[in-house]
């Protein structure tokens, strides 16, 4: 099967070679040099999978691109761009999965969807959510550190076949699939652990582990803990003793990866900060529902950004 993986980062990369090594014609779209480092080299993975993979990759996609499945794994405020360039490019409508961190994924990818000319987004966007640990060790190469899933919704309704077809691909690469049947509250605890996880060790620049211990666990239990009132606001109910045990799994499951949001911050690019903590906060004014130490947080995270940012491409 024909699978473009559009953002070849650390996620993209790993979900790759997986899909390379259960013998599907992949081609990841990536920044110029990651994809020349995989152009000579190959696809370089290490950890949970092994191996050099030969795999295609493109910085941006040829009109009338063939496929079967098209995974997103650009960060959040590049799903746009990337929607309209798939629509733009990729022929015969295949399924598109949404593999981001945060709220507002699929409501963004719609509306880029519509403004790009597509058709029957209710068919073709597929929200899904990624736990495979993935850390970029260099342009095309990547390290999994660790075990993970995806989670998708139930096969229902009309995005029914897209969710199947996609689900058949990446079980049969090797991946763990759960289908979900309460797929909004999936979303929320992956966002809570992200809120907790994410900005904290970016802060400090520290692997996921070390958020067990002081004064680490504090400051994340204190962001995990705002953003769990207000998903109980917005009508999703997730105890802080919930939101705790999965904050605590995660954080133990994922003990030497360094979290997306550090990595962001490391290669001078733009944080997920707005999609995951904007989002709380946004949602928090909305139902009165104060989040001082979110608000604290997001300051913090874009003085940080400001401080090490460089001009420069974007990155795909």
């Amino acid at each position: 099967m024909r699978v473009v993986v559009f953002g070849a980062g650390a996620v993209g990369g790993a979900l790759g070679a997986y899909l390379a090594r259960a013998g599907h014609d992949v081609q990841l779209v990536g920044r110029p040099d990651v994809v020349a480092a995989i152009g000579a080299g190959g696809l370089r993975v290490h950890g949970r999978l092994e191996g050099t993979f030969r795999v295609a990759a493109v910085a941006s996609l040829a009109p009338g691109t063939p496929a079967d499945l098209v995974l997103v794994t650009v960060k959040a405020w590049d799903v746009p761009a990337a929607v309209g360039a798939i629509v733009r490019a990729v022929s015969a409508g295949p399924p598109i999965f949404l593999l981001q961190n945060g709220l507002g994924i699929l409501e963004a990818a719609r509306a880029a969807f519509a403004e790009a000319g597509g058709h029957d987004p209710d068919r073709t966007l597929v929200r899904a959510i990624n736990s495979i640990p993935a850390t970029t060790v260099g342009p095309g190469e990547v390290r999994i550190p660790g075990d993970g899933e995806i989670v998708l919704p139930p096969a229902e309704g009309p995005a029914a076949a897209a969710i199947a077809r996609g689900e058949t691909l990446l079980r049969g690469a090797g991946l763990s699939v759960r289908r979900a049947a309460d797929f909004p509250r999936e979303v929320w605890r992956k966002v809570l652990v992200n809120a907790a996880i994410n900005p904290v060790t970016a802060l400090h620049g520290v692997p996921n582990g070390r958020l067990l211990e002081e004064p680490y666990r504090a400051e994340a239990r204190a962001l995990l803990f705002e953003a769990a009132d207000v998903a109980r606001a917005v009508g999703v109910p997730i105890s802080e003793k919930e939101a705790e045990a999965e904050f605590e799994r995660v954080a133990r499951a994922t003990a030497e990866n360094r979290s997306s949001m550090l990595q962001d911050l490391d290669r001078h690019r733009p944080t997920e900060v707005d999609a995951i903590l904007g989002a709380i906060e946004a949602l928090g004014r909305s139902r009165h529902r104060p989040v001082p130490v979110t608000e604290r947080t997001i300051a913090a995270l874009r003085t940080r950004a400001a401080e090490r940012w460089e001009p420069g491409p974007e990155p795909s």
